[in-house]
This record gives C-alpha cells, structure tokens and sequence, in this order.
C-alpha cells in the first residue's frame, strides 16, 4: 500500500523498529508530567503505527498525543533501537498542518509570525540604550526571548561584553522563525531574509546568539546559508570560553543544560569551563549532559499544555534544590523563563543566564 503521509515514506522503518522497551518512557518529560503512556516516545510510535496500517486516521483527535512532545532528544539519546522520534513528530506536525490539523495556540504562533517580527505579537522591542552600529567585529543577535521577556539577562549579557571589551553591535533583528519548523510550519522566508541583510550589512567576521535554538537555526537552516558562507556563528559560550573574568564566588552553583544547546547541538563543556573559572564549588545535578531533565519550554509545549510545561519546569528545579545550590545557571532565555516561572517564593535558589551572573560578580567587584 502507497504511504499517505510523507513521515511514513521517510521514517516507516524507523517506527517500525521501535521495539516497544519502554526505555524512553523513563525519560521522558511529557510522561514525567502526565503519567500517560500515550504521550511517551513509544506510545506516539504505536499511533503512528496504527495510522500506517490505515486503522485510525491523522486528525484532530490526534493533536493532544502528537503535539504534546517537547523535542527534547531524551528518548533519542536513551533509545537502543535508535529511533529518531523528534524528527518523526516534527514531520508529522507537518503532515498534519497539511491536512488542517494543528494545536489553535501554534497555529496561532505561525499567523502571529506572518504579521509581527517576534512570536508575542509586540510593537517595540528593548533597545537596551545601544546605538546599532555601521561596522563591528561581531553581531550579537538576541532572540525573541531575550528581547521581549528576559530582557533583565540580556542587559547583564550586553553589560559583560561591553566590560570585555568586546567590538560588538546588535541589528535590528527579527525572530529566526526556525521554531516553526518545529510545530509543522515553514521557517518565514522574510524573517531570513531580514535578519540575513541586516548581519551582513555590518561586515562584522562573527555572529554570537546567546539563544541555543537561535544558533541551531543559523547553524543547520538551509535558508540561513549565506550567513555561514560570510561568518563564524558561535554560541555565547564558544565566544567567552577563554576569556579571563577575574572573579570568583564561593556560592554553591549547579547548572542546567538546555535540549537545544546540548543534546541537540552538543555543547557541553563550554559552560562548564567558563561557570568552574568563577564558581570552585561547582556541583553538577544528578542528570546532567546528555541526561539532563527538560524543562518543558519546547517543542511549542510551553504556549499549548502550559501546566505540563511548569509541572516539567517544577521537577527539574526540585533537583536543582536537592543539590544545595544557591544558584542555578543555564545557557538559555527559555529555560530561566520557564525555571524562574516554576520558583516557588519559599525556594533560596537565584536563577541566572551564566553572562548574566559573570556580570552581577563583576559589578559588585567594581
């Protein structure tokens, strides 16, 4: 029988060989949060399954299974029959925008992306008092994040670099749009070409973003492949990995890895080396790397099942506090919205982008 969908002519063996061992149920947020089977890795693979051999349809009776996911990569990395099951949910998402189908709130995302340059549909982002300059060695490009909701973490990020010394300007930039890929829609043509003429026109030779899926879009994106014919795209942590910051705190510290940044991009270690120049007492969280827990913002989870996404956000800082720490740090704007948003008044941990701190330590050194 003919595939009717394109994630069935692209990953029927995939599915296929899902041997139902129930490994990523064990790591998997979704299921973490909701206790239903349907909602982990192999519950969606036996759907899909039962939607190739024609017994049940793809519609809308399938958007809370399909769209409920992350795409946090834990199931990916934990499973032994290698299955890819963030790039299946990302193409089927697509299969069903296809056919009509889609979760109203990212629906609504998509519509929003059509008509403003940021995914909360707002008019005026933070300038943060910079003028953007003509010329500069290195673009910094925010995101909409950074930009529009932890525009506190961006200042101190922007602060640490002008105490560097860094040769750098912000553009005038929009979202990348590739977190529409991601709920089953196209990257936004205009978007790249905006952000693409606005970076080159300063003939700067680096682009640094310190937003993981930023830098995965720039990096991997087919449609942002002039920027990397042109530039050096770097994370913020590749860009101050040897910097010397001159400070130290003897606060206990831990810190999270985001999905984007580490088990979809595979940076691990440049946090780690720029957090143990400053924090000697460092303490790692029992899942960490590869292993670490979600935090629920992803996959458009955070704007569709927001509960889900707190409950994931809560139990990833509850093991944050088992560790003693007074701070937590991540490498994402996301991940300190979604964490600070599950904080409780009672809990005596702060919650800091790793530039933000470096510079907090910074200034009240000065």
């Amino acid at each position: 029988m003919e595939a009717k969908y394109d994630f069935e002519r692209k990953f029927r063996q995939q599915i296929l060989q899902c041997s139902r061992c129930g490994f990523c149920q064990a790591v998997c947020p979704i299921y973490g949060a909701t206790l239903r089977p349907a909602l982990n890795a192999r519950g969606k693979m036996l759907v899909l399954k039962e939607v190739m051999d024609g017994k049940i349809q793809l519609n809308d009776e399938l958007i809370e299974t399909l769209f409920q996911c992350t795409t946090c990569a834990s199931c990916a990395v934990n499973c032994p029959s290698g299955v890819n099951v963030p790039e299946i949910i990302k193409q089927v998402r697509k299969d069903m925008v296809s056919i009509g189908s889609c979760h109203p709130a990212l629906k609504g995302m998509n519509e929003v992306l059509q008509k403003y340059t940021n995914i909360y549909a707002e008019d005026e982002p933070e300038d943060f008092g910079r003028e953007k300059k003509e010329k500069a060695e290195v673009v910094f490009f925010v995101g909409c994040v950074g930009l529009y909701r932890e525009d506190e973490a961006t200042e101190g990020t922007l602060e640490l670099l002008d105490r560097l010394g860094v040769d750098y300007t912000l553009v005038d930039e929009v979202c990348c749009s590739g977190v529409l890929e991601d709920v089953g829609y196209k990257i936004n043509e205009a978007h790249v070409k905006r952000n693409t003429e606005a970076i080159l026109s300063v003939g700067a030779k680096t682009l640094v973003t310190e937003c993981p899926y930023c830098w995965r879009t720039f990096t991997s994106a087919p449609q942002y492949g002039e920027l990397r014919k042109n530039m050096e795209i770097l994370h913020i942590t590749q860009f101050l990995k040897d910097f010397d910051f001159g400070v130290k705190t003897e606060k206990l510290v831990t810190y999270h890895d985001p999905c984007d940044l580490g088990r979809h991009c595979g940076i691990y270690e440049e946090p780690r080396e720029i957090i143990q120049k400053i924090a000697p007492n460092f303490v790692e969280m029992p899942h960490n790397r590869e292993n670490s827990l979600c935090c629920g913002a992803g996959g458009g989870v955070r704007g569709a099942y927001p509960k889900n996404s707190l409950i994931m956000a809560r139990r990833r800082l509850e093991e944050a506090l088992s560790t003693g720490a007074e701070v937590l740090l991540t490498e994402c704007n996301s991940c300190v919205h979604n964490l600070s948003q599950a904080k409780r008044r009672k809990d005596k941990i702060r919650i800091y982008n790793t530039t933000q701190f470096i510079n907090e330590l910074m200034e009240d050194s000065d």
